[in-house]
């Protein structure tokens, strides 16, 4: 090839290298010669359950109708989040997943000469979002493993558009309860949006954990980020939703792609958000998980890193040596070497079989 396609990109995208997701159960079967039934995965921070009964069925409804466009709008969907959110429909765009809404606040929001400040061991889509668009990363050094929010404070410059927040963070599973957010979000300017992920809030039961709805009123900067792919069990069909102004919601959707959320989608999360006692058994599945998993860290003696979310990290000798030998025992989870956490491993909650497998399998690979 005569052409070098990688040096004419942009020169932010230049320097990315593509996300790794977890890895799927089938490629690791056909890696190691393993039987895919006797495989677990622990990796992708997924609803265990499976997806809801009203999900499923709202799909086979829908079937017939795959040769249509779905609704552009989603008016069905938003205007059910806008009724029991209580919350204008107008503030609310959807997203293929909240990775995209990410991706389109970047997009509207970062260019070259401008910057994004997000924390240390944050998700790995801020960096990818951020460089993409050509801005400057202002990556502020974590606080025993979270955002060290007056740091971050102290980051903003005049070349700051966008502050990324997790609460909880990904992969670290730390939280930001409602005072420490609120003290931050006062020492923002105006001028700077704060895009608060709360891709994980509905495990959160802590009683002084934010609300970040209840925070727009006060902060017109700020935009809430939420999905349907973990506790409602729809990470395969990809819809998440973010809530913000109503000038910030019609900015996003000057870019927002047309159809971006499927038609599958639109209705699996209807019914999903809908189904309160499948997400209340998630929640409870994944609070006993939690303790289940920390209970055998203990007992092995080894640390760990306390977690709201539904995963949590536990630090080795060697992750990626250990992440290795857990794969050929059959159990995926994600070593963490790429967010420079390289004696850590995240372990999402699975059943309580699924996570006995994998504590069984550390314990003979250990």
């Amino acid at each position: 090839m005569s052409c070098d396609f990688l040096k004419e990109a942009n020169p932010g995208i230049q320097g990315l290298m593509p996300y790794q997701p977890g890895k799927p159960v089938d490629e690791v079967a056909r890696e190691l010669g393993l039987d895919p039934a006797r495989i677990i995965k622990l990796a992708s921070n997924e609803n265990p359950h499976g997806p809801s009964p009203g999900a499923l069925e709202a799909i086979q409804g829908e079937l017939s109708e795959l040769t249509r466009y779905p609704d552009g709008s989603g008016f069905r969907l938003k205007q059910l989040l806008s009724h029991e959110l209580s919350i204008s429909a107008r503030q609310i765009t959807l997203g293929n997943g909240s990775n995209d809404l990410l991706d389109l606040i970047a997009r509207c929001w970062l260019a070259p000469g401008r910057n994004a400040v997000y924390s240390e061991y944050a998700f790995a889509v801020y960096p990818i979002a951020t460089q993409a668009a050509g801005a400057e990363h202002k990556v502020v050094p974590a606080n025993n493993w979270g955002h060290d929010l007056e740091a971050m404070a102290e980051a903003v410059d005049e070349q700051t558009s966008v502050i990324f927040v997790a609460n909880p963070n990904n992969p670290t599973g730390t939280w930001l309860s409602e005072k420490q957010l609120r003290e931050f979000l006062d020492q923002v300017p105006e001028r700077v949006l704060v895009v608060l992920d709360e891709a994980y809030f509905e495990y959160v039961e802590e009683s002084v954990y934010p609300d970040g709805l209840k925070l727009l009123d006060d902060y017109p900067n700020l935009i809430v980020c939420r999905t349907f792919s973990k506790a409602y069990g729809l990470a395969g069909l990809r819809v998440g939703y973010s809530l913000s102004s109503t000038q910030i919601a019609e900015t996003l959707n000057r870019v927002r792609q047309p159809f971006n959320a499927n038609a599958l989608a639109l209705v699996a999360a209807e019914a999903a958000y809908r189904d309160q006692d499948y997400l209340q058994k998630s929640v409870v599945t994944n609070k006993a998980g939690l303790l289940q998993l920390e209970m055998a860290f203990r007992e092995l003696s080894l640390d760990y890193i306390p977690s709201v979310g539904n995963f949590i990290c536990v630090q080795v000798d060697d992750g990626e040596k250990v992440n290795e030998a857990l794969l050929k025992e059959g159990v995926i989870v994600r070593p963490l070497r790429p967010y420079r956490m390289p004696n850590h491993l995240r372990v999402s909650v699975g059943l309580p079989e699924e996570n006995q497998q994998f504590i069984d399998a550390l314990t003979r690979v250990l």
